[in-house]
C-alpha cells in the first residue's frame, strides 16, 4: 500500500492536520488523556515558535490549525507532538486504568503512524488572513 498523501511545508501557511488512534480506539474520551494531550501539544507550539490557531480533541482523532515561523517544520513538530503525548498518556493508562488496559490493550502503537494535512486551497491559508484576535496561542 503506498502512501499517496503530500505533505505541503514550503511555505508559511497555516496547516490543518489531522491524526488518530491507532485502530480508531477511544483513547481521547477521558479528560486526562486529553489534557496530557494539550499539555504536550502547548510544550511542542513554544519549543518550536509555533502558533494554534484552533483544535478538537475527539474521542478517538485530532485535528489542529497550526502556523510555523519557518518552513519545513510540520513533521519535526508532529513527531515531538505524537511522541511525546503517546508516552504520557500510556504511562497514565497504565497506572490509572489498569482495569480499561485489561479489556482494551494499548497494542504497541498508541497513534497511527501517519497524519493527514490538508493542502493549497483546501485549507492552507496566509498567515496574514487570520484575524488579529485568532493569532495568539488558543488556550
Amino acid at each position: 500500500m503506498s502512501d499517496k498523501r503530500r505533505i505541503i511545508d514550503d511555505q508559511l501557511y497555516c496547516h490543518f492536520i489531522t491524526f488518530s488512534c491507532d485502530h480508531r480506539r477511544r483513547l481521547l474520551d477521558m479528560d486526562h488523556p486529553k489534557r496530557i494531550l494539550l499539555g504536550h501539544f502547548n510544550k511542542q507550539l513554544t519549543k518550536q515558535s509555533t502558533k494554534c490557531v484552533g483544535f478538537v480533541i475527539m474521542p478517538n482523532h485530532v485535528h489542529a490549525v497550526v502556523w510555523f515561523p519557518e518552513t519545513g517544520q510540520l513533521s519535526k513538530f508532529m513527531q515531538g507532538w505524537k511522541r511525546s503525548s503517546s508516552d504520557a498518556i500510556r504511562q497514565w493508562y497504565e497506572q490509572q486504568q489498569a482495569a480499561y488496559l485489561q479489556s482494551q490493550p494499548l497494542g504497541e502503537k498508541f497513534w497511527t503512524p501517519k497524519y493527514d494535512c490538508a493542502r493549497d486551497s483546501e485549507c492552507h491559508f496566509p498567515h496574514s488572513l487570520i484575524p488579529r484576535g485568532r493569532r495568539r496561542l488558543c488556550f
